[in-house]
């Protein structure tokens, strides 16, 4: 069982979002409790330490282990979400 920590860009950003988008997130969120890399999350390995995750075809998470915490880096569209803009 992961502890979820946020980041202060990560707060920022998912305050931004539609209330639609942030539901979403929680439930991926919930998955992603039991098994990181489950099939609905899509998640993909961007650096040493960086993993990549799905809210939604067009929204996406980044976040890193830290050792037994799973740090919420950045949330956005995908390019946004991805730390790109």
């Amino acid at each position: 069982m992961w502890s979820f920590v946020r980041t202060g860009g990560f707060d920022k950003k998912f305050s931004r979002l539609p209330r639609e988008i942030q539901k979403k997130f929680l439930k991926q969120m919930r998955l992603m409790q039991g098994d990181f890399r489950h099939p609905s999350l899509h998640t993909k390995k961007k650096s040493e330490t960086t993993w990549e995750a799905r809210v939604d075809i067009h929204y996406r998470f980044t976040f890193e282990f830290v050792g037994e915490q799973l740090v919420l880096k950045t949330i956005g569209m995908h390019d946004e979400g991805l730390g790109k803009k």
